[in-house]
């Protein structure tokens, strides 16, 4: 399925790290964790509109990496997988 994010939305793929304890235990993923605040750009929108009808551009483009705020995304399921889809305003950095 193909998604276009609307105005200053932003489709992001949440990074998923394998946890591993002190101890060299590795936690499951399924395990209860925090949410992610750093993914991949899959989608961006066309970009903000002004009052007086101008559209700032995005700053993000598809394919970078982001820090974003953790619970500033929504969270979504499209095809079994899940998405994160935010505004802009929620993405802190692009990593390099």
């Amino acid at each position: 399925m193909n998604i276009k994010p609307l105005a200053d939305y932003i489709l992001i793929e949440p990074v998923t790290t394998e946890e591993k304890t002190k101890s060299g235990i590795f936690l499951p993923a399924t395990a209860e964790k925090e949410r992610p605040e750093q993914g991949t750009v899959i989608a961006v929108g066309t970009g903000k509109k002004t009052a007086s009808g101008k559209i700032i551009l995005l700053d993000v483009k598809v394919g970078d990496k982001v820090l974003f705020t953790k619970y500033g995304p929504n969270e979504i399921e499209i095809d079994g997988k899940e998405y994160l889809i935010a505004r802009e305003d929620d993405i802190l950095a692009i990593l390099e």
